[in-house]
């Protein structure tokens, strides 16, 4: 897994490459307390190049999201690979996080 992030707009946004599971989410959850600590509050997600996602991906995502709520911002995911929206759907997350079709898309909801 490699993880990207960069500032636009209003929101950081977390480019997620690979797969995202138990080995790895570790590294996710570091990259976004370090991204909280700093300010950063609104988070988009982009998922364009992400394979595979876990149940321990899905508790980072979780954490992440309560944690910017906690802080005024929010979280939303962006191009869901048909993988990973079924493991969302799956889980029931679809309902908890805003999705959208494109990460232009997503910026635009801040």
């Amino acid at each position: 897994m490699h993880i990207k992030d960069s500032k636009k707009d209003q929101a950081t946004i977390v480019m997620i490459e690979g797969r995202l599971d138990s080995s790895n989410s570790g590294m996710l959850e570091k990259k976004i307390t370090a991204l909280l600590e700093a300010g950063e509050t609104n988070f988009l997600f982009d998922f364009t190049a992400m394979d595979y996602i876990s149940s321990a991906g899905l508790r980072v995502l979780l954490m992440a999201a309560k944690k910017s709520k906690a802080n005024g911002g929010r979280v939303v995911l962006s191009a869901l690979t048909e993988n990973v929206k079924e493991v969302f759907d799956i889980a029931g997350f679809s309902s908890i996080f805003p999705i959208f079709a494109t990460p232009g898309e997503a910026l635009g909801s801040f």
